[in-house]
């Protein structure tokens, strides 16, 4: 299968290190079954336990070998079924053991069982004597996810609030087909996992709308050349996944990002791409209005060339001293128009003293918490996959946030959010 690419995601749940969390990994029978190896080798790098259970067909694209060697544990089949763990029944063992469950990729037949509780094998058996939250990643032909019983037999689970949808995407299909039916990317699957792990499956946010911003923008000297900063996004792409894995209608307006960095995000979040900061204030005007809460995290440039040239400029041609204007405080504006009910929290990357001008910032654009921020420690600011930060809201309220995965930190600010009056 040539090499293995892992993700790495640091553990990310409320739990110490000593109490690792437990993931249970149930692989259906479908050429995407493949992407799960990734998906196995990337929880277990990251500190989780693993245990993985194959169906049939699954058996028949991977081996258990494979997962059994990327967990660093046995990988369970039917001939598994009746073997007693500890005196007790595997699936009663398994289902007291998970935390959250993926089923992927999860196949119609699959699907049709879990629609009306059937358990004829170890897999469906271990999700009816489980509690906890299950991810599911469905995967197949367009034509058969076009079917209306299976359509029937999705809409049916989602009335179920154990059950947790990602994906299916559109593209090219194994069968040459394109179309809808493609299962969801490991890079979109890990962090819904990570999610899961941190809220044990709830969904509070369901109803509340949250508009977010993200990334660095560009100001255009010519058509070549900008001013900018090294914002990569992942703040904000961590804050638009954590709240709709927890039942939030996003909208994320971002700047320019990279593709692997958009692959994370729930398919559901409504993206509104930009560039400069005149457009991002636009955008974020646009849809102030719907919004319960207002996040700003994105990096927006402070300046901008006063001139714009529609042809690139010779070397020749660029001047010594820049002329500059300023661009749209897009917060500041923010504050002026938003309503009663809805919160409005801003960023302050800072470097040495990060409390003093944060708190300067949350009363002079009167905001209601603000995220400070600081850009000069190990793994925590532009680029990194870690953050660090202090929470500070209106009232003079301070949380500080230790390292960790900018997801992490992410839930820990919607939870915040959730306390400011």
């Amino acid at each position: 299968m040539g090499c293995i690419t892992t993700i790495a995601y640091p553990i990310l749940c409320k739990h110490t290190v000593m109490q690792r969390s437990h993931v249970l990994i149930g692989v259906g029978g479908g050429i995407a079954a493949y992407k799960l190896v990734e998906v196995v080798s990337s929880l277990a790098k990251a500190g989780l336990e693993v245990r993985c259970i194959l169906t049939a067909a699954a058996q028949q694209f991977v081996t258990p070998l494979t997962f059994a060697t990327l967990s660093r544990h046995a990988a369970y089949t039917d001939r598994d079924f009746w073997q007693p763990v500890h005196g007790r029944p595997l699936h009663i063992e398994l289902g007291e053991w998970a935390e959250v469950l993926l089923i992927a990729p999860l196949t119609a037949n699959t699907l049709a069982k879990l629609a009306y509780g059937m358990a004829d094998n170890l897999l469906t058996n271990t999700v009816l004597a489980s509690t906890c939250p299950v991810l599911l990643a469905p995967a197949m032909n367009t034509e058969m996810w076009e079917q209306l019983a299976v359509q029937r037999n999705w809409q049916q689970v989602h009335q179920d609030p154990r059950y947790h949808p990602v994906g299916p995407g559109a593209g090219i299909l194994a069968c040459d087909r394109v179309g809808a039916g493609r299962m969801a990317e490991p890079e979109e699957i890990l962090p819904y996992i990570h999610s899961l792990l941190y809220t044990q499956g709830n969904r509070d946010l369901t109803g509340k709308k949250i508009l977010i911003s993200a990334g660095g923008t560009r100001e255009f000297l010519d058509p070549v050349r900008f001013i900018g900063n090294p914002s990569t996004g992942k703040m904000g792409m961590a804050l638009a996944q954590a709240a709709a894995h927890r039942g939030a209608e996003v909208i994320l307006v971002h700047g320019p990002l990279e593709e692997m960095v958009m692959q994370t995000l729930p398919a559901k979040i409504h993206t509104v791409p930009v560039i400069s900061a005149s457009e991002m204030q636009q955008a974020m005007m646009q849809h102030l209005s719907i919004a319960d809460w207002i996040i700003m995290a994105a990096a927006v440039a402070d300046v901008k060339p006063a001139n714009y040239s529609v042809e690139k400029l010779p070397k020749s041609a660029l001047p010594d001293s820049l002329p500059l204007s300023s661009v749209p405080d897009i917060v500041a504006t923010l504050a002026q128009f938003k309503q009663a009910h809805q919160r409005l929290i801003g960023f302050a990357a800072q470097s040495g003293d990060i409390i003093t001008p944060a708190k300067e910032k949350l009363q002079r654009k009167h905001l209601n918490a603000i995220v400070a921020n600081p850009i000069d420690q190990p793994n925590s600011g532009f680029g990194s996959d870690q953050n660090q930060a202090v929470f500070i809201d209106a009232q003079g309220r301070q949380q500080a946030i230790a390292p960790c995965t900018k997801l992490h930190m992410a839930h820990q600010l919607l939870d915040f959010i959730q306390t400011i009056p």
